[in-house]
């Protein structure tokens, strides 16, 4: 199963594509969808659609996954950042790409095995599981992050929704 991976950000947000089939991962691809922050807000949000979409339309990913956020001392900020995130959550579903959302502690947990894992240990962990992968960014390791949790995670939710009356 093809499943794309999702670190959300109005700056820069990272996207991760991974192959899992069992237990066993592979890499596909990464990167960044980086709006000017000169654009006005609109156009800024307008390009993660664009970007999202073209990664969609490059990999055809079977599942998706999104970071969740968490509440931002800064109110405008955590609005902002809400504004993006709704704007990468809608993109799958234009194109029928189910979607999980899992919090960031579940997600280092899953990697790590600790919830406050360090960016460093994390992306020590996704090189170690996938490396393929290489030398990435944050940004990536995190959206290759969030979709090998959901490789863990949605397979055992489907493994329970059959055996659940």
């Amino acid at each position: 199963m093809i499943i794309l991976g999702i670190d959300p950000g109005l700056q820069k947000t990272g996207w991760g594509i991974i192959e899992s089939e069992g237990s066993a991962l592979r890499y596909i691809a990464s990167g960044l969808i980086r709006p000017l922050t000169t654009l006005p807000m609109s156009q800024r949000l307008a390009v993660l659609h664009e970007g999202l979409s073209e990664v969609i339309k490059s990999y055809n990913p079977v599942s998706s996954a999104i970071e969740e956020t968490f509440v931002n001392k800064n109110p405008a900020s955590a609005l902002k950042l809400g504004q993006a995130r709704g704007v990468l959550m809608a993109v799958p579903a234009l194109y029928g790409v189910d979607l999980a959302e899992y919090g960031a502690n579940k997600v280092k947990k899953s990697i790590v095995g600790a919830g406050h894992a360090s960016k460093e240990q994390m992306g020590m962990m996704i090189r170690t599981l996938i490396p393929a992968c290489g030398q990435i960014s944050e940004d990536e390791a995190d959206a290759l992050a969030v979709a090998i949790t959901h490789a863990h995670y949605g397979s055992m939710s489907k493994i329970l929704a059959k055996v659940s009356p």
